[in-house]
């Protein structure tokens, strides 16, 4: 890991370090939207909607020539576009891990376009061109839920995609936000037909990953009681498992295995807890970056135009 100082000049004390690590997840600064699907010559529309608590959310609307939708999200720190993680300061808490690179979801997108889907791609709450909401707070999916709820009522509110048969592209904290949203609220995704979810995360296993990088691996408590006191909310509530038991839906999973950011662990516990037989885990080997995780169906499509294919119909 990369050494570090305070506004002193001095090393951290390990008080501001948990601060540190609380404030990079719950309070992370917005980046920007550089890509659009226009750059590869697809027509879309920017579109807003309410989120089921009200806070505006916004979009890009992506027509096709099917009767097949798919609604997409992203990770935390991220948006619509993807994240621009070789540009500085983007790229500055990454260099220790690696993972200063960029993540482009255009490609996406394209493929999805080609194959005749039409595409909902959205930015959660306190992300990319959305408000603010929950105080402004990320709470890795259990406030986040709101948004997916949100994104189902509008497709269904519009005549000319209410009748669509829709698939979830639920990246990360989307997926967490859609996991959750499923266990509150099941009868909101009796039209979903599968999920592909790419790299859903506990906070538990993000942050008990870290401290151990930074010779702090007994300091998880301190870290729950730092994130109550910033965000009102509680590290147990942001573990995926247990929201997993609501998944019913064919659900594709994929996670690098050697992520230095998680271990293996959790996300084979999520899809272990899903109750259906309709489910696949597809772990990406030769890398240990986490965002290699996020670009890999931009740049390896087949699975997931092949799970879309196969239930969305």
């Amino acid at each position: 890991m990369t050494q570090v100082t305070n506004t002193e000049g001095t090393l951290p004390t390990r008080a501001e370090l948990v601060d540190g690590l609380v404030s990079a997840m719950a309070n992370p600064a917005r980046s920007p939207i550089l890509r659009s699907p226009a750059d590869d010559g697809i027509a879309f529309s920017d579109i807003f909607f309410p989120a089921m608590d009200g806070v505006t959310i916004e979009g890009w609307y992506i027509p096709g020539d099917s009767d097949r939708l798919i609604i997409a999200n992203h990770p935390i720190w991220a948006n619509r576009y993807g994240f621009p993680g070789h540009l500085k300061p983007y790229s500055d808490a990454w260099e220790a891990s690696g993972n200063n690179i960029e993540v482009n979801f255009m490609p996406d997108y394209k493929h999805l376009h080609e194959a005749g889907y039409h595409i909902l791609a959205y930015d959660l709450r306190n992300f990319g061109q959305s408000a603010a909401g929950s105080g402004g707070a990320v709470g890795n999916g259990i406030r986040e839920y709101r948004d997916v709820i949100g994104s189902l009522r509008y497709v269904r509110s519009r005549p000319d995609l209410k009748h669509m048969k829709i698939g979830l592209l639920s990246r990360c904290c989307g997926m967490n936000a859609t996991m959750v949203a499923m266990s509150k609220h099941p009868d909101e995704f009796e039209d979903v037909r599968a999920i592909v979810a790419p790299q859903p995360i506990s906070l538990s296993s993000f942050y008990r990953t870290i401290l151990g990088h930074m010779g702090m691996p007994d300091a998880l408590p301190e870290v729950a009681d730092a994130l109550r006191r910033a965000t009102s909310m509680e590290l147990k509530d942001m573990d995926m498992p247990q929201y997993a038991t609501a998944v019913d839906v064919p659900t594709l999973l994929l996670q690098v295995r050697d992520d230095t950011l998680t271990t293996p662990d959790d996300v084979q516990a999520m899809f272990d807890a899903m109750p259906t037989d309709r489910k696949d885990l597809i772990w990406i080997e030769g890398t240990n970056r986490r965002f290699d995780g996020y670009n890999y169906l931009p740049q390896n499509p087949q699975p997931m135009l092949d799970w879309f294919e196969r239930f969305v119909a």
